[in-house]
């Protein structure tokens, strides 16, 4: 059994803004999963077809320049976008609302 460490008040309360921090993050992916099944829609109702991976390149070449901007590590970045990308482009394939 691990012994219980004491925290200090500094820590618990940064470790509680990661948790809202978190949690802001999963709404976001929600928000952009919901416009995903959208554009989806709109693709559908237009004839055009949901995979586009030019697109989906252009996307996550946009987040890593912005990461960079922002002094975060590019590839990390992406590594993070394409699974986002990939979820977000099942959500244009699924025609469930």
């Amino acid at each position: 059994m691990t012994p219980a460490v004491k925290q200090s008040p500094a820590l618990t309360a940064l470790r509680e803004e990661l948790g809202a921090l978190d949690a802001e993050f999963v709404d976001l992916l929600a928000r952009r999963v919901d416009i995903a099944r959208r554009i989806g829609a709109e693709k559908r109702a237009a004839g055009l077809a949901t995979l586009d991976t030019r697109r989906e390149a252009q996307v996550v070449a946009s987040v890593a320049r912005h990461a960079r901007r922002v002094g975060l590590h590019e590839e990390s970045v992406r590594d993070i976008f394409w699974p986002v990308v990939a979820m977000c482009r099942r959500a244009q394939q699924d025609e469930a609302p």
